[in-house]
């Protein structure tokens, strides 16, 4: 720093300002201090800063071990959001569901000093553990917690979530207002919160419109189980004709189950899915899919956190971070028609 100074030619004190992004230089000795840290190369000393500071500058994500899109594309978010705002994320996976497997994996992010948690809790043991293990540590929950109603009704911690169960009841009334008697439904693990949000929307959709209600059937997200579960439906009622899968991947192996029954989509079934994953629109046919607004989730569970842990900073981190759900979208593509 005390380099740059001289090069820019201006104070110590005056470089320490603009790094930190203080208001209270002029345009004119900005442009000349950051152009001498670009000529120099110079970066800050991220552990000088937290021993002056006592702030780390780094947020923990406490997360499971998955591939599934939703919660790889919330860690992301989560990630991208704290980047906007110049923090780091360090990143525990847990293995398994444990006490002592979250205990190692805080333990893990309490010796790099982070300044708070976001735990990615999506099954319900998976929440009671890191309920119980990270009391102490301010933490906001992203995920399945909340996805169904306000978090003062459901959430015992600060949580965010999407709006899992209006996103279901969404996607089954677009198929009843297509003219179908019911809709099926593929549903996610019984042990995933988002599955019994999803089962929820799907269930009271079918009641307010005063349709038959038939029994879900299982499957573990995979297209693998989502062509198993379709096979079963079919077995129990031939004459099916509109289908709400849980994920957009149990919808693929829905849609191989369909093709090899000779069962066209949408003429003869219609399908909707859950998620919209890249490849949604690349089905055949496209996709119709309920769409999950990561990104925004993942916006609010860091300022939501920032107000918790740094609430002097509020107004530098932007708009306040509501407890409402973050909508979805139904995205209309060619797999859903008529009955």
């Amino acid at each position: 720093m005390t380099d740059v100074a001289r090069l820019a030619g201006v104070s110590h004190q005056t470089v320490s300002r603009v790094v930190n992004g203080s208001p209270h230089v002029s345009e004119t000795t900005r442009a000349r201090v950051l152009a001498a840290m670009e000529e120099l190369g110079y970066r800050r000393n991220a552990v000088a800063r937290a021993l002056a500071t006592r702030r780390s500058g780094a947020l923990g994500v406490i997360t499971f071990d998955t591939v599934l899109y939703g919660p790889v594309s919330t860690l992301y978010s989560i990630e991208q959001a704290a980047s906007t705002v110049g923090m780091g994320v360090s990143i525990a996976v847990v293995e398994r569901i444990s006490y002592e497997a979250v205990e190692r994996a805080l333990g893990r992010l309490q010796d790099q000093s982070v300044e708070g948690v976001v735990a990615l809790a999506a099954q319900l043991d998976a929440v009671d553990v890191l309920t119980a293990k990270l009391r102490p540590v301010p933490t906001v929950f992203v995920g399945g917690l909340l996805g169904g109603g306000s978090a003062g009704e459901i959430a015992p911690v600060p949580a965010i979530g999407i709006d899992q169960r209006g996103g279901a009841a969404r996607a089954t009334r677009h198929l009843l207002e297509l003219g179908h008697r019911t809709v099926h439904h593929v549903a996610g693990p019984a042990d995933w919160l988002d599955a019994r949000w999803r089962v929820e929307g799907w269930h009271s959709a079918l009641t307010d419109a005063a349709a038959p209600v038939t029994t879900p059937e299982a499957g573990d997200w995979s297209a693998r189980s989502g062509f198993a579960a379709m096979q079963r439906l079919l077995a129990s009622d031939p004459g099916l004709t509109a289908v709400f899968a849980a994920n957009d991947h149990m919808a693929l192996g829905a849609l191989r189950a369909l093709d090899e029954a000779g069962r066209r989509v949408p003429e003869d079934v219609s399908l909707v899915g859950f998620d919209d994953v890249p490849e949604a629109e690349f089905f055949r046919p496209p996709l119709t899919t309920v769409r999950q607004h990561f990104p925004e989730a993942g916006r609010r569970a860091v300022r939501l956190l920032l107000d918790i842990i740094r609430p002097d900073e509020a107004v530098r981190f932007g708009p306040e971070a509501n407890s409402d759900l973050v909508p979805t979208d139904l995205v209309l593509r060619r797999s859903t028609g008529p009955a």
